[in-house]
């Protein structure tokens, strides 16, 4: 019994979503189904069991110590100590995590650059004196790059953008690869953000002719709703699946009576079908056997892939099945600075049915000295603010004004310009494209004047490997979902818990995002949004949204009346009841482990969530809370 228990907190089926590819008919597969479906349910049975077994914390004060559990959970998980390095990434790269004593679990998703890159960016960009050193919350506020929004739509750029800069082709290069996706399959364009590439398909897709638009997301989202309304009116049918109350997954019974085509005669495109493989805000992970049923009926597909974590594609199959748009996301630095831009991945087969739209959601990148060299050109006020804003940031740091680049040539000093002076000349994109700035250091000019950007986050993630970042990430949620059930509030004959998870729990191939509620001794639930600012308060970033598009069976009636909430409005939005369109949601507290994730984080988490035990805590903070708000919580 050791023996299979070691298998399956090990992490045998790596792979386990593969399987479902296979063909049929082939002997093999029940019994390797069989066998994924062990390890799956010996790995949650031996996690259940090795933490915590026959105990329930009831005082924030009990808790364990640091070392105490760290110990109990390398004796449960000892492969996790193959992933040293990680920390020494982390350690190296990314120092200002353990600097700001910062625990990071508000995004989701992978960035490009590291700290340190940045950092050398900066120095190389930007020389400055002991005496003026910008601080490390000043350091974020220089741009690695900026973007530029192009006056063309989705369609022609695809048909005719060529490959951009030597700074884009050289990034959309590492992103390709990083993804596995073809260039010959595939053409990508970047966009300023996720919600801009959902908004340029919903104004592309030929909503006319394939009328329909089916989601599947379990929560609200700001770019998916985005893409709902431009739809909508443009004609679109909107439909969406349900998920089915308590568990959350997906109402297959519904869903596959949305997908299936009645007459399979028609030839006709159904419409378009927006699948995420995983939840970004409850980790669940849904078969993509559904995007290939899609296809067998006649749909469009959209994988969305913001909510995969670094190397979560290697374990999809996108060689076998092939989304005709993929939309992801990549963040400047984790943890710091965590903008950066969207990029939307469209099946060069399928350019020829897009319409021509009036939306220009598609971006240009740019390198700050090309940014610095254009301020006396023409552009959009909010360009010209961006470039005042960062000369501005300069010269309040006494900073020379002078810039290095490939050529080792300085540029005119800023100063001169904004008195008045003679403004630098403006460039040709030849000469523009040899100005990128070295990015510390790191970027590479070829013999032939190519450029190749070193994206440090990636080539990281690339050098660990989906074994090693899964693995860690796997076993670092479910010891967070173990803790965080073993806490009860006292003097309860009823043993009522502190947290409620929504979504999967302990299991073997759960994302690492996760939705919950704390709940006080009354079980009065209490407010996301104050979780998350006492969280902010201790150094520990969180998020809340919610949950939406939810199924209650009739026996769960009670509870959907206790549980759900409705959107402002729509209880007197008399429209909204004649359609019968009033959406059921639950705000919720989210967080989402990084690849950087390490023990301490999730111990740091367990320990905060556990001060809610604490009656007189609770109520102190919703007072306080209340007085500085003036607002009252609403429990």
């Amino acid at each position: 019994m050791e023996t299979e228990k070691e298998a399956g907190i090990h992490g045998c089926c790596p792979n386990p979503l593969l399987i479902l590819l296979e063909h049929p008919n082939q002997q093999p597969i029940s019994k390797i189904k069989s066998t994924t479906a062990a390890c799956r349910h010996i790995f949650a049975a031996t996690t259940t069991s090795s933490f915590f077994p026959n105990t329930h914390f009831t005082n924030h004060e009990s808790l364990p110590s640091y070392q105490e559990s760290f110990a109990q959970f390398l004796k449960a998980y000892p492969k996790y100590s193959e992933t040293r390095q990680v920390d020494k990434i982390r350690n190296q790269e990314y120092y200002h995590l353990s600097v700001s004593n910062h625990v990071c679990l508000d995004y989701i998703g992978i960035g490009l650059f590291s700290y340190s890159q940045v950092q050398s960016q900066v120095t190389a960009l930007v020389p400055v004196t002991s005496s003026s050193t910008p601080s490390s919350h000043e350091w974020s506020d220089y741009p690695f790059f900026d973007i530029s929004c192009k006056s063309v739509n989705l369609k022609s750029e695809l048909l005719h953008g060529g490959h951009g800069s030597q700074l884009e082709s050289s990034i959309k290069k590492k992103i390709m690869n990083f993804l596995n996706i073809s260039p010959n399959e595939y053409s990508l364009v970047f966009t300023a953000n996720r919600s801009s590439a959902f908004k340029l398909i919903a104004e592309s897709y030929p909503f006319k002719t394939s009328q329909k638009l089916l989601t599947a997301y379990d929560h609200e989202s700001e770019a998916l709703e985005t893409m709902v309304n431009t739809s909508e009116k443009r004609g679109a049918n909107i439909m969406s699946a349900e998920f089915k109350w308590p568990r959350l997954r997906i109402n297959s019974a519904k869903l596959r009576k949305l997908i299936i085509r009645k007459n399979k005669k028609k030839k006709k495109s159904r419409g378009l079908f927006v699948f995420p493989l995983q939840s970004r805000v409850t980790g669940a992970s849904y078969s993509y056997q559904w995007m290939s049923l899609a296809q067998e009926n006649g749909w469009h597909v959209l994988l969305d892939a913001c909510a995969l974590g670094p190397k979560d594609m290697d374990s999809f199959g996108l060689s076998l099945i092939h989304p005709d748009f993929l939309i992801c996301s990549f963040y400047k630095v984790f943890g710091e600075n965590p903008t950066g831009f969207g990029c939307l991945l469209v099946k060069k087969s399928v350019v020829s049915v897009l319409e021509a739209s009036v939306s220009t959601g598609n971006v240009s990148l740019i390198p700050p000295t090309q940014l610095l060299n254009s301020l006396d050109s023409s552009g959009s006020g909010t360009e010209l603010e961006q470039k005042t804003n960062f000369v501005t940031k300069l010269d309040e740091l006494h900073i020379s004004g002078s810039y290095s680049a490939h050529n080792g040539k300085s540029e005119n000093n800023l100063n001169s310009t904004k008195e008045g002076g003679v403004a630098p000349k403006e460039k040709s994109k030849e000469e523009s494209d040899q100005s990128i700035s070295t990015l510390g250091n790191n970027t590479k000019l070829e013999e032939k004047g190519s450029i190749e950007i070193q994206c440090r986050c990636l080539d990281h993630v690339d050098s660990l490997g989906l074994m090693q970042i899964g693995s860690r990430r796997r076993y670092l949620v479910n010891w967070l979902i173990s803790g965080l059930l073993k806490l009860q509030h006292p003097n309860r004959l009823d043993h009522f818990p502190l947290v409620k998870i929504y979504g999967p729990k302990i299991k073997f191939d759960r994302g690492t995002a996760m939705a919950f509620n704390l709940f006080d001794w009354k079980g009065e639930r209490v407010e996301p949004i104050l979780i998350q600012k006492l969280a902010d308060r201790n150094n520990i970033s969180l998020s809340h949204g919610f949950l939406s598009h939810l199924w209650f069976p009739d026996k769960y009636e009670e509870e959907k009346q206790r549980t759900i909430e409705r959107k402002k409005g729509d209880e007197n939005d008399a429209e909204s009841k004649k359609s019968k369109k009033t959406d059921l949601r639950i705000s919720v507290v989210t967080i989402a482990l990084g690849f950087l994730a390490n023990f301490e984080d999730v111990y740091r988490l367990w320990t905060f969530i556990a001060q809610f035990l604490d009656a007189d805590f609770v109520e102190k903070e919703r007072w306080r809370y209340s007085s500085l708000y003036q607002k009252t919580i609403e429990v």
